[in-house]
C-alpha cells in the first residue's frame, strides 16, 4: 500500500467538484475553508467548485479538473468539495495513470466514494473517507443536563473534525466512539445538537480484530460491483494475509435494499468469512423499511458467520470517524464502545 505525504504548514490543498458544485451554499463552504486555513494550509479551487449545479458542471470538465490537480506539483492533497449523485458519470474522464503516478491524499465522503474506492483497490493508494472540503462549517451546539454551551467555529473545532486535521498533519491518533450523536438531518440546520446517546450494537460482546480497512458509502459501492472500477478481487488477493475490515456508510437504503446489497456483495466475492475480519456499519441517516424488516435483522441475516458492529460513528450522522482506505486497522469493541487505530503498513 502506498501512503501519500502528510501536510505541512503552508501546503496547498486542491479542491474540485467531482460530484456537485457548492453555489447554493457558498457561505457555509467559505466557513469550512476558513477552518482549513486556520490549520495553516492553503486551498486552490477548480473552476467548477462554485457552480450552482447538482453535477458540478459537465463530466469531462470535472474529470479534467481533477487530473490537473494531481498533475500539479504544488498541490499536496485533493479534496472533493461536496457529495452529490452524479460522480459516476465523470469516472471515464479520470486519468487514472496520472493519479497513480502522483499519489496524493484524496479525501471525500458520500458520492466521492466512487473515486476513493478504485483509487485504493485498483491503484494501491490509501485514501481518506469521512469529510469533504465543505464539511468543516458546522456551528456546534452541545447540551447536557448540567450545562448548555454554544461554540463558534472561529474559536472551537469539534473533536471529530479536529481528528481529521490531526491525521492530515501526520498524527496516528486513536479514535474512540462518541457518547452522543445528532439524531436528525444535519443538512437542514445551522447548528448541530448531539441530542441522542450513542447505542453501538454488535453480534458479539467483545470483538478485537486487525485487518486492512476498506469501504465507503454503500449507496455508491453497490453500483460499482462488477464494473471496471471494481478492484475488490485484486485488493483481496494482494492483502489476503492481512484480512479485511469492511466499513459501510448507509445514506438512505431501506433495510431490505441494504440486506440485498450485502447478499450481492457476498455472491460477488467481496465479503466472505475467510477474508473478512469484521464489518463496521454506520448509522443510517434516512431510515425506511418496505416489509417491516429492521436494519438489525438485515445485519444478522447477512453476516451470521462474520463479526458485525452497527450503529457506529461512521458516515452521514455526526460526529463520525475518519476512515483510511487501505491502511491496517486495529478495531476493538466491548460494552457498547468502540476504538479504532490505523497503522500505515
Amino acid at each position: 500500500m502506498r501512503y501519500p505525504e502528510f501536510l505541512s504548514e503552508g501546503d496547498l490543498i486542491g479542491i474540485c467538484a467531482p460530484s456537485a458544485g457548492v453555489g447554493r451554499k457558498e457561505e457555509s463552504f467559505d466557513a469550512s475553508l476558513k477552518a482549513i486555513h486556520k490549520e495553516g494550509w492553503r486551498t486552490r479551487e477548480t473552476a467548477s467548485v462554485r457552480l450552482n449545479d447538482m453535477r458540478g458542471g459537465d463530466a469531462p470538465a470535472r474529470g479534467k479538473e481533477l487530473n490537473e490537480l494531481f498533475r500539479s506539483p504544488d498541490v499536496k492533497m485533493v479534496m472533493a468539495a461536496s457529495g452529490g449523485d452524479f460522480l459516476d458519470e465523470m469516472l471515464p474522464y479520470t486519468d487514472w495513470d496520472t493519479l497513480s503516478a502522483n499519489p496524493k491524499w484524496l479525501m471525500g465522503y458520500s458520492d466521492p466514494t466512487g473515486l476513493l474506492y478504485p483509487y485504493t483497490t485498483l491503484y494501491d493508494v490509501a485514501s481518506l473517507y469521512g469529510f469533504n472540503a465543505g464539511s468543516f462549517d458546522m456551528i456546534t451546539y452541545f447540551r447536557d443536563e448540567r450545562d448548555e454551551t454554544y461554540y463558534d467555529p472561529d474559536s472551537f473545532s469539534p473533536e471529530y473534525l479536529q481528528n481529521a486535521f490531526r491525521f492530515l498533519a501526520g498524527e496516528m491518533l486513536e479514535q474512540h466512539s462518541f457518547p452522543a450523536f445528532m439524531k436528525g438531518d444535519t443538512w437542514q440546520t445551522d447548528q448541530v445538537a448531539f441530542n441522542a446517546p450513542s447505542a453501538y450494537q454488535a453480534s458479539a460482546k467483545r470483538i478485537q480484530v486487525s485487518g486492512r480497512c476498506i469501504g465507503g458509502c454503500i449507496d455508491v459501492l453497490k453500483d460499482m460491483i462488477g464494473t471496471v472500477y471494481d478492484g475488490t478481487k485484486a485488493f483481496k488477493s494482494r492483502y489476503a494475509g492481512d484480512g479485511l475490515i469492511w466499513y459501510f456508510d448507509n445514506f438512505s437504503l431501506s433495510a431490505e435494499s441494504l440486506y440485498r446489497t450485502f447478499l450481492q456483495m457476498r455472491y460477488a466475492g467481496w465479503i466472505d468469512p475467510e477474508t473478512t475480519k469484521a464489518v463496521l456499519m454506520g448509522r443510517t441517516l434516512i431510515e425506511s423499511s418496505d416489509t417491516g424488516m429492521t436494519y438489525e435483522e438485515g445485519f444478522r441475516r447477512a453476516f451470521p458467520d462474520i463479526p458485525v458492529i452497527w450503529e457506529a460513528d461512521v458516515g452521514h450522522t455526526v460526529p463520525h470517524f475518519f476512515m483510511v482506505n487501505g491502511a491496517m486497522l486495529d478495531l476493538g469493541y466491548e460494552n457498547g464502545k468502540c476504538r479504532l487505530k490505523f497503522r500505515l503498513e
